[in-house]
């Protein structure tokens, strides 16, 4: 399979979405939050509180919705600057109850629209990268489509990051790196191939831990054993300190 085989699936439609995940893996048990306390609630964003095994964890993720209406109404998965600050708002609130993060990560990236510019969209992403640095709780980031840039990097600064087998994630698009290297976007297959953007790639230099199975029909033994890995990556991560869980996520990212 190609690096552009990848993105074409990464970008399918009826690849399930974070809805899905939080569904199938925390069932009635969540609890969606709304809201920055700021300006808005971005319905890019979903949030709120769950529970797994038993135990009460925070989940965040970046929502593209499953048809024209809902993907819409959730701007396509490209969150304003009030999204981000609703995720952080929803962290903080983990770490003053010691609830484990998780957060699903599936964008193009960041609204770029003028509106959002104005509210601070650059701020509001440096501002969550700032803050999940220092979280004092443990943090699961798990790419399940796309991850684009500064607006996936915003919910991906974690103590592990994994990736389904088919999602990417990248500094930039495909198209946008073909129109900037050759001012030709029909490069686009070759710009997938020189960006390292696939799961295998980022495995082998280490920018993610695991790599997932792609679910089949949204196969419950996928979602099962999904469920179970995370259960069992929130109890190794919570039996560290906090300064020792604090400086492996530091040197996580500080040996790329």
């Amino acid at each position: 399979m190609s690096a552009f085989d990848s993105v074409t699936a990464a970008r399918a439609n009826d690849r399930p979405t974070a809805i899905d995940y939080i569904t199938r893996i925390f069932g009635d048990s969540f609890m969606e939050l709304h809201g920055d306390r700021r300006f808005s609630d971005d319905k890019a964003v979903i949030g709120g509180i769950a529970e797994l095994n038993g135990s009460a964890v925070t989940v965040v993720g970046l929502e593209k919705g499953r048809n024209l209406n809902e993907r819409m109404d959730r701007n396509f998965g490209s969150a304003h600057p009030e999204g981000y600050r609703k995720a952080l708002r929803l962290m903080k609130q983990a770490e003053k109850f010691h609830r484990p993060v998780i957060c699903f990560v599936d964008t193009s990236g960041a609204y770029c629209g003028i509106g959002a510019e104005e509210r601070g969209q650059g701020q509001a992403i440096a501002e969550n990268l700032m803050e999940m640095m220092t979280l004092e709780t443990p943090i699961l980031s798990i790419l399940i489509g796309e991850g684009g840039s500064g607006g996936a990097l915003a919910l991906a600064v974690a103590d592990e990051v994994w990736m389904l087998e088919n999602a990417i994630y990248s500094v930039i698009s495909p198209e946008g790196c073909a129109s900037i290297l050759w001012k030709d976007s029909s490069k686009t297959a070759e710009a997938s191939e020189c960006l390292k953007l696939t799961s295998h790639d980022l495995f082998k230099l280490g920018v993610i831990e695991r790599i997932i199975r792609e679910p089949k029909n949204l196969d419950s033994i996928m979602f099962d054993s999904l469920k179970n890995l995370i259960a069992q990556t929130f109890e190794k991560l919570e039996a560290y300190d906090i300064q020792t869980l604090l400086s492996k996520r530091y040197n996580r990212f500080r040996k790329f």
